[in-house]
């Protein structure tokens, strides 16, 4: 990781104790001493000034602008996102070059991501666990002064750890008291072999001396050998030779540069499972040309439908697009493989009862038609309802409860598999209401006639009881009441007055 992340407050922070002293150091200064120092700038700074840092970001390498608020509460949360940003991202660079030393940078990145020249140099989008490679090639054009060796240094801006290469020049060698002079290898004798290379003749260029200065300078071999002024010669992959690219050789014989300028490879273009364009194409100049009913970058997109076709061999059953052979259902209320599935939808159980009665238990309004109408399930029988497929098991399924004339019910469900094939899981035992039970009823009946009756006859004592006792209560009270004369009376007068006195009942005289 970056060493030494941090927030750019002041560039004197990074001078030298005698340099600079009366001034601030220039950019190039700057990004030196930063590099030097591993140190990675984040500029934190209010919205007016961005334009002026973004374009200093531009200059500055491993640099990343975050916008401050005005009372600056948001400076931890722009540290970690500029942190994050810069990490993500490598970038490569090398110590001061000798003179004549050229160095060329490929990368190999994320996903296959190719770069070359200076986009060579680094890798974005890069996390933790990543790999990424870099090709790095150096090129001496001359023998530096005194023949002395050159050390470069490489490594990635942030990090403390570099790459020290030395390059040990070889300017004369033994060889050349041997050399083989006018040597055929030399293109017909336009050179002298030696140091197992061709040294060619005066007005002769090119690897085997193959062609004339006069016909060619040395400035239109490398303009021809460029795709533009942006590109390495032969694109890094192959030599220069009398203005037109030879391309290098693989170690694997059946990788191979191919192009002009070298610009194209069967080897870098996409995968899928682990396979060149799938296996289902070739690589053409990095980019797959797919075999017949295949697409996508690498081939992995199937064009064929026929796993796409619902039972009413329509494509995804109306409802939705058939995807690399995959259905996409447009429709969010159906779903399965083939869009058929729809579990909010009504009648779906009612659909298919009658072919499920008949099927599984022989009965109902399809049964003599049967074999015919209802073949066209998987019908799997289970003991009970707890063995039924449950959802989310495998495919989207519908459960259902149907009852038959005879009110039973019979649980099933119905579901389309992975295969496009249809399947109904039944419990093979039908769900019946148990028949009355007679001698409890009647006994019920009897029990309850026999306590109606004894509680009648309880209420009709209760109350004949009540009324003596009042008309006992009543005589009682008119026997206190009573006057009687001490008169002698006749006893025809006194039994009219009794007779009066009861209002004309019978009654009996003592004489």
């Amino acid at each position: 990781m970056p060493s030494n992340p941090g927030i750019m407050a002041s560039p004197r922070a990074l001078e030298q104790p005698l340099s600079h002293y009366n001034d601030y150091p220039s950019i190039a200064h700057l990004v030196q001493k930063l590099s030097d120092n591993n140190i990675q700038t984040i500029f934190a700074i209010t919205e007016e000034f961005q334009p002026v840092y973004k374009e200093l970001k531009n200059l500055i390498p491993k640099s990343a602008v975050g916008t401050l608020s005005a009372n600056s509460s948001n400076v931890i949360n722009l540290i970690i996102d500029a942190y994050n940003s810069l990490s993500s991202e490598v970038i490569l660079e090398n110590s001061k070059l000798a003179e004549g030393v050229t160095i060329t940078y490929q990368s190999r990145c994320k996903n296959g991501v190719t770069g070359e020249g200076e986009m060579g140099r680094k890798c974005s989008n890069i996390s933790i666990g990543d790999e990424v490679s870099f090709t790095i090639s150096i090129t001496a054009k001359q023998c530096p002064k005194m023949g002395k060796p050159e050390t470069i240094k490489i490594k990635p801006l942030g990090f403390t750890e570099e790459v020290e290469i030395a390059l040990n020049f070889i300017c004369e060698c033994d060889c050349h008291k041997n050399g083989i002079e006018d040597s055929e290898i030399c293109h017909n004798g336009n050179g002298t072999f030696e140091c197992g290379a061709c040294r060619c003749n005066e007005g002769r260029i090119g690897r085997h001396c193959e062609c004339s200065t006069n016909e060619v300078t040395s400035e239109d071999l490398d303009k021809n050998c460029r795709k533009d002024n942006g590109t390495d010669i032969c694109s890094n992959n192959g030599d220069c030779v009398c203005g037109t690219c030879e391309c290098k050789k693989r170690e694997n014989p059946e990788e191979r540069y191919s192009g002009k300028f070298c610009e194209c490879d069967n080897f870098n273009c996409d995968r899928s499972n682990n396979k060149l364009c799938g296996g289902h194409g070739r690589c053409e100049c990095r980019v797959c040309i797919c075999d017949a009913n295949w697409t996508g970058s690498a081939c992995d997109c199937s064009l064929d439908t026929t796993t796409c076709l619902a039972s009413n061999k329509q494509i995804c059953n109306g409802r939705g697009t058939c995807e690399c052979g995959t259905c996409k259902c447009t429709d969010p209320k159906f779903q399965g493989p083939t869009c058929e599935i729809c579990p909010t939808c009504p009648g779906v159980c009612a659909e298919h009862k009658e072919c499920v009665q008949c099927r599984a238990f022989g009965t109902g309004e399809k049964k003599e038609t049967c074999e015919r109408d209802c073949s066209y399930f998987n019908l799997i029988k289970v003991k009970d309802r707890d063995k039924l497929p449950q959802p989310g098991q495998a495919f989207p399924l519908m459960h259902c409860k149907e009852r038959d004339a005879n009110d039973c019910w019979f649980y099933y469900t119905y579901a389309v598999n992975n295969n496009t094939e249809k399947e109904v899981h039944v419990v093979e035992t039908l769900d019946c209401p148990a028949g009355p039970d007679i001698i409890p009823i009647v006994a019920g009946v009897v029990a309850g006639i026999v306590l109606i009756g004894l509680a009648l006859l309880l209420i009709w004592k209760l109350l004949m009881i009540i009324h003596d006792r009042r008309e006992f209560a009543k005589f009682e009270k008119e026997k206190m009441n009573a006057k009687w004369d001490t008169v002698r009376v006749d006893s025809r007068q006194y039994q009219a007055a009794i007779f009066e006195k009861f209002n004309g009942d019978d009654v009996f005289l003592p004489v």
